[in-house]
């Protein structure tokens, strides 16, 4: 007999570890979308697998433009400040469910999490 349950991640937290990330990128339907703040060559150099490059100079002009104001997101940069300047950001505009990686790319690294990057 069916019972009705419905299996939901965890809720949205306002900073995260990798492994909160990790856990809901391996839940298999995520439904959010991570955002790199870092420079475009940083961005290039390595990256959380699936980010996408909205550096902070441009995140105004492109946040607005291509995500939902009720998405979920994870945002990192370079370091925890340039993370929380970034999510400020988000939260001044309207979203909702903006949750902050604290140690960004360098502490998916060390966890040994996956990474992409473009070798030109």
């Amino acid at each position: 007999m069916f019972l009705g349950i419905i299996y939901r991640h965890p809720p949205l937290k306002a900073r995260s570890l990798v492994y909160d990330l990790k856990a809901r990128l391996d839940w298999g339907a995520p439904a959010l979308t991570i955002i790199d703040v870092r420079d475009r060559s940083e961005f290039q150099t390595s990256h959380i697998l699936g980010a996408i490059s909205m550096p902070l100079d441009r995140l105004a002009k492109h946040a607005l433009s291509s995500l939902e104001l009720t998405r979920d997101i994870y945002i990192y940069g370079e370091t925890d400040e340039e993370t929380a300047q970034g999510a400020a950001y988000l939260r001044s505009v309207g979203y909702v469910n903006v949750s902050e990686l604290r140690g960004g790319v360098a502490a998916w690294k060390a966890v040994d999490f996956p990474i992409e990057s473009f070798a030109y």
